[in-house]
């Protein structure tokens, strides 16, 4: 997701923002793209591994996720109306720990 008011041809970090709570990328706030621009921040996806993940919730009806753009079942995380499958939510925890420089730990139990 980007601001509105971003221009097109000039897309700035801060320009960036997470589908799931808004707030925009920085130094501070790491990110994971999915599919077509989307976004998850470190926050929400710490938030998501701990949901969709760990507390091993039982799959679902199909539903759209934001990341991969496909209807998966697998129980998911949602929040600011757009929505995490838990594959989504694993490949992107380990994306984001991969990276040294980022801090960034899943969440244990």
């Amino acid at each position: 997701m980007r601001r509105p008011e971003c221009d097109p041809d000039d897309v700035r970090m801060e320009d960036v923002l997470c589908d799931f709570c808004r707030r925009a990328w920085g130094e501070s706030l790491p990110m994971v793209e999915g599919h077509q621009g989307s976004c998850i921040c470190g926050d929400c996806l710490a938030d998501a591994f701990r949901q969709a993940v760990l507390a091993e919730r039982p799959d679902g009806a199909p539903e759209r996720c934001t990341l991969c753009l496909e209807d998966r079942p697998d129980a998911g995380w949602e929040r600011g109306g757009a929505r995490a499958c838990r594959r989504c939510v694993r490949q992107s925890a380990a994306v984001l720990q991969k990276d040294p420089d980022l801090g960034w730990r899943r969440p244990t139990a």
